[in-house]
């Protein structure tokens, strides 16, 4: 179901990143009653609203004591099952799918803009993020070369967890104008020693604030990455874990951000 128009005393929860920076972007923060505990921009989301836990692992009572009318959520929040349940108790509950594309980040934008009423300002805003995307691929085609890129979440007795395909990674990946070295399977997956070696990643990429909060020397000290050329000249990059895989409007920049990284 989807609404046109925000009711008044509308009181939202927004589940996952990109969810809470559309919202905050298009101009309904006052109606914020809850946000989960990925939405760390903008800054003043989590430090002003209550923090409703992980949204891929989100209680019903916790969502229903905040007194929401609606919850918006991004494709992987859950388990479904509450989101079925917290529906059932008279909560309007929309669910954004995943897409990790150009285009589905500015149909996300206009679709969380319907919801609640905000068309306008959210047209306005995937106007400008299509315009920045645009840019991008000017600058993507611009590259000489394209470095062959490891995205790693985290690691475990030294064996990494990496992104492959259909993950949010690796279309950021492909955004900045890498090439994941990570290839012949879906989603996360630990990585072998001699897969990294073959593979020879060029950068690795990880998240700052990510489960492991990894540095440079955490995985170029691990031997499976010690002779890879990423470790050999130190090329590793750690970004905003929110920008980099929430799909929402800091996309394009992000995206610029880590092509800029992997050219150097």
């Amino acid at each position: 179901m989807c609404s046109s128009d925000l009711t008044a005393g509308e009181r939202i929860v927004a589940a996952g990143a990109a969810a809470t920076e559309i919202l905050w972007d298009i101009g309904a923060a006052e109606e914020i009653v809850g946000v989960d505990a990925t939405s760390s921009h903008p800054p003043e989301a989590l430090a002003s609203k209550p923090n409703v836990g992980y949204f891929r692992r989100l209680s019903a009572e916790g969502l229903l004591s905040l007194g929401p009318t609606l919850v918006v959520a991004v494709g992987g929040a859950g388990p479904r099952e509450v989101l079925d349940l917290v529906a059932r108790s008279g909560v309007r509950v929309e669910t954004i799918d995943d897409d990790w594309t150009e285009a589905g980040v500015a149909d996300r934008i206009d679709r969380i803009g319907a919801v609640v009423g905000r068309q306008a300002r959210a047209h306005d805003l995937s106007e400008r993020v299509r315009a920045e995307f645009a840019d991008l691929a000017r600058a993507r085609g611009a590259m000489a070369v394209h470095p062959r890129v490891l995205f790693v979440l985290t690691l475990t007795n030294g064996r990494p967890l990496v992104a492959g395909h259909g993950t949010a990674a690796d279309a950021m990946i492909g955004l900045a104008g890498g090439t994941n070295v990570a290839t012949g399977f879906d989603g996360y997956k630990a990585m072998t020693d001699e897969a990294i070696v073959a593979a020879a990643p060029e950068v690795v990429v990880s998240m700052r604030d990510g489960p492991g909060n990894l540095t440079a020397d955490d995985v170029f000290q691990s031997p499976a990455f010690s002779t890879t050329p990423a470790a050999l000249r130190r090329r590793f990059v750690a970004l905003d874990g929110a920008g980099l895989l929430a799909f929402g409007p800091r996309t394009p920049s992000i995206a610029r951000e880590l092509m800029e990284r992997l050219s150097r």
